[in-house]
């Protein structure tokens, strides 16, 4: 099957200027959606991770392999910023679009393909044992131009967690990211709670990570309320220096992301990663 390609110019500026970006959007999303449903998601559910690694999985191609791996960024201190961090700066047009990083990766390499195609970048805060099971996609993240980060190993509850077990959870996950990339990854952000608790928030400093990632806006794209909710729940909510908590592994997810970045960009909020939505 062929698929017709538009052509994006990048001006000096920065800005990409699309020719007839909104059909061009919707054509590609349609190929790219109908590919990541019939790869496993059905009625907006997520797809359960296999029990055990498969051997050297394949990943469906997105960004074009380079002849060295990009180099995967070390967590940084920003200067001024609270230890958990809930937004960016209010006075510039960018916005954070953060993944929770789990699922079939089909769906999660079709979310990272629609991003770039649109010009956007996006942070990935991956499980730990989605790793084990999908290693290829950390560096299917960082290849693409996107933050990658440490979600923690399970997925459970941390806030409910001793001390011990806590940190058990981040620097396990922080172990995968380092094995398969040479770093813990950019961020942390603890599971199952968008705040941090005292405990959480030294144990994540402990482990190497000067700041927690948090979200200011819900997209709830989790409870798979639709395409149409998933990106009304973004853009009423959204504003400059937002962080947007979305999610790979539910198809409400795919479909909303052509509208929800065509509307971004209609607002002129540029999608870029938590790294620069920071970054003066």
């Amino acid at each position: 099957m062929s698929i017709s390609i538009f052509v994006a110019i990048r001006p000096l500026n920065g800005r990409v200027t699309e020719i007839d970006r909104r059909s061009a959007l919707r054509a590609g999303a349609g190929a790219a959606i109908a590919g990541a449903l019939a790869a496993g998601c059905s009625g907006g559910r997520p797809a359960a991770a296999p029990p055990s690694a498969p051997a050297a999985p394949d990943v469906p191609s997105g960004a074009a392999k380079s002849a060295a791996p990009r180099p995967a960024p070390a967590p940084r201190a920003f200067a001024g910023q609270p230890v958990q961090i809930d937004h960016g700066p209010r006075d510039r047009p960018r916005v954070a679009l953060t993944f929770h990083g789990q699922g079939d990766p089909a769906i999660a390499t079709s979310v990272l393909t629609e991003a770039e195609r649109a010009g956007a970048r996006v942070t990935v805060l991956a499980v730990g044992t989605w790793l084990d099971a999908y290693p290829r996609m950390a560096r299917r993240i960082l290849d693409g131009g996107h933050d990658l980060g440490n979600h923690t190993l399970h997925h459970t509850s941390i806030s409910t967690m001793g001390e011990q077990q806590a940190y058990a959870e981040i620097t396990g996950c922080a172990d995968r990211l380092r094995k398969l990339t040479g770093s813990i990854g950019s961020w942390f952000r603890p599971s199952r709670t968008p705040d941090a608790t005292p405990l959480v928030r030294q144990l994540a400093g402990r482990a190497g990570y000067p700041h927690v990632l948090s979200y200011d806006v819900d997209s709830l794209d989790y409870t798979s309320p639709g395409a149409t909710a998933v990106t009304r729940n973004v853009t009423t909510a959204v504003r400059n220096g937002s962080v947007v908590s979305l999610h790979f592994g539910y198809a409400d997810t795919v479909a909303a992301l052509p509208a929800l970045l065509d509307a971004l960009d209609r607002r002129g909020l540029h999608a870029v990663t938590t790294t620069e939505l920071l970054t003066p």
